[in-house]
């Protein structure tokens, strides 16, 4: 059933291109008000891919993990993260691929699943993105105190202050800004955390002052694995899932690039390569700074554990600077630092982006105020940026509770909220692969088709609500209560599941019937506007190695000559057009 309709709406494109170059009555093909505003060219989409989440967790969170847990353990935990994040990321691939709109991952819930679902899912993700803007503004106040020393409450007001305001203005003017910083951003994260994994594997085997090729002596002594909270084979369990956790707050992006793929340009041919590079940054950066960390620096080093213990500012805590330490390796620490820095205020960069579209998204299908739905000229929702913007100011709370404390009551936030998403997105996507198979589509002919799907879909649900379950079990732990920490661990859980269930009793609304969910709706106006951009494309070639027509050479010279207006005859261009669209017709192009 695929097949033919690809070949009608083929048919259709190429009648419609081919009656707009001759003048005909058909309207040619213009782009939608959805479609004015793709302005993330795909070097942005690809470095967006690649290091458009890497922040603070990357390169401080692991330290914390590796004391719990060790370096077999840190290993396993993100091992098996990533993997839960590349089946989501295939699952998404396949949809966004087939249907990138505005704010996909949200409104394909809605669509697929449960209207209801779509909208607890919305409101969950924005609420926990803006946590994550939170934390990365109070993080990067504690590494830039790496160098200043412990700031005081003004010099701290005036840091959240300053940083709202670059995001303002690097999201409310135009999208392309946006990209243009997180591309050269997300080249710098990616230089460094290659750098640090690169220099790893130089020291171990002896490229280092002290000319010790260590390998994997740290594996050995003190161990592979750390006993957390308690002892023997219970505490090394924990300490694995301690590893776990922190994995489920550091690794992300099948989100963001399914949010971005709305205002990628040509997306059908930009997200693909995008969603095949995450297996690259999951395992060479991920996975590999999981490995590196625990080569580098011992679990039970007393002075990591003091810098994690004491709230150490910035580089100091980092495993890769406390290794180097270790080795008499000098300046780079500052080096760090600074890289550190860089990555912190892009991931925040990003995490304003994420959190404006999500809500975007909901006010496009109606289900939050219709103010949010306002784009300036450019495209941008600026009263959706301006509410994520606003409600950053709570970073400001760590001017009464102090930022470590703050920052740990984000960290459970997110992990509960990503992981919220992330079962969501799981979900959709095992609907949708039904759909497709009652509907009679086959997945044969999809743009982007996953090897592992739709399986890799129930494998990821399951995963994602067991980390929701384990998220803050040390609380329930004899001595270990803490209301704050359930709390932050579990509250995105009934948020969730409040708003789905308030939802669905007001609006009555019903999961979907796999018979009637829509799968192919807005997909011709992506293919009107593929149709536009290949219009272009073969015009501007048509322009530049097509030799000129004497006779046209003539009129044009006789015109710009003559006072009067002279009536124009058909240019040469568009002779050109009448050409390619025939010719385009013949040949049952096809775009994709």
């Amino acid at each position: 059933m695929s097949a033919p309709r690809q070949s009608l709406e083929s048919e259709k494109r190429s009648a419609e291109f081919i009656a707009a170059a001759e003048g005909s009555s058909v309207p040619a093909i213009r782009k939608t008000s959805s479609q004015n505003h793709r302005r993330l060219e795909p070097r942005h989409v690809h470095l967006l891919a690649i290091g458009g989440t890497i922040g603070t967790a990357v390169f401080l969170g692991v330290g914390s993990a590796l004391t719990a847990g060790g370096p077999l353990s840190l290993l396993i935990g993100f091992t098996f993260w990533s993997s839960v994040g590349w089946a989501v990321n295939e699952g998404q691939a396949e949809m966004v691929c087939e249907l990138p709109i505005e704010s996909s991952f949200i409104r394909f819930a809605g669509r697929y699943v449960d209207e209801s679902v779509g909208i607890a899912l919305g409101y969950t993700y924005t609420v926990g993105w803006i946590a994550l803007v939170c934390f990365e503004i109070v993080s990067f106040g504690i590494i830039l105190s790496f160098w200043t020393g412990a700031l005081s409450n003004w010099a701290k007001g005036v840091l959240v202050t300053a940083l709202l305001l670059a995001y303002a203005v690097l999201n409310l003017w135009n999208v392309k800004w946006f990209g243009e910083a997180e591309f050269w951003s997300s080249l710098g994260k990616v230089v460094l955390i290659t750098g640090l994994i690169i220099m790893t594997f130089i020291v171990m085997v002896g490229g280092n002052p002290k000319h010790w090729a260590f390998g994997f002596t740290y594996w050995k002594n003190p161990g592979a694995m750390a006993e957390y909270i308690s002892t023997g084979s219970l505490g090394r369990f924990q300490g694995l899932l301690q590893c776990l956790i922190t994995a489920g707050y550091t690794i992300g992006g099948p989100d963001v690039l399914s949010l971005a793929a709305g205002e990628a340009k040509n997306p059908r041919k930009t997200m693909p390569f995008a969603f095949k590079s995450v297996m690259f940054r999951l395992v060479g950066i991920f996975i590999l700074g999981a490995l590196t960390v625990g080569i580098i620096v011992p679990y039970n080093n007393p002075r990591l554990l003091h810098a994690i213990a004491s709230g150490a500012y910035g580089a100091a805590a980092s495993p890769y600077v406390v290794g180097m330490q270790l080795l008499d390796i000098p300046v780079l620490p500052h080096i760090v630092n600074a890289g550190i820095l860089t990555s912190v205020f892009s991931a925040g960069n990003g995490f304003v982006y994420c959190s404006s579209r999500s809500l975007h998204g909901l006010a496009v299908d109606g289900h939050a105020h219709r103010i949010f739905l306002y784009k300036n000229r450019n495209g941008v929702p600026i009263f959706a940026v301006l509410l994520v913007l606003l409600l950053g100011a709570l970073a400001f709370m760590q001017l009464n509770q102090g930022a470590n404390t703050v920052l740990n009551w984000f960290i459970n936030i997110v992990t509960a909220a990503q992981t919220v998403a992330w079962a969501c997105m799981a979900l959709t996507h095992i609907q949708w692969a039904k759909a497709m198979k009652v509907q009679g589509f086959s997945r044969d002919n999809l743009i982007y088709k996953s090897r592992i799907q739709p399986w890799g879909a129930y494998y990821a649900l399951v995963c994602c609500c067991l980390l929701l379950l384990i998220n803050g079990y040390t609380v329930f732990l004899k001595g270990y209560w803490s209301y704050e920490t359930f709390i932050f661990s579990y509250i995105m859980i009934p948020f969730f599941l409040v708003i789905f269930a308030v939802h669905k009793l007001v609006k009555r609304t019903k999961w979907h019937r796999l018979a009637d969910i829509d799968l192919v709706g807005e997909i011709a106006e992506i293919e009107a506007y593929e149709a536009e951009l290949a219009a272009e494309a073969k015009l501007r070639l048509s322009e530049e190695f097509e030799p000129s027509n004497p006779k046209d050479d003539e009129e044009r010279a006789a015109e710009s000559a003559s006072p009067v207006e002279q009536p124009k005859s058909p240019s040469g261009s568009t002779r050109m057009m009448r050409r390619l669209g025939k010719r385009l017709d013949k040949a049952g192009f096809i775009l994709y």
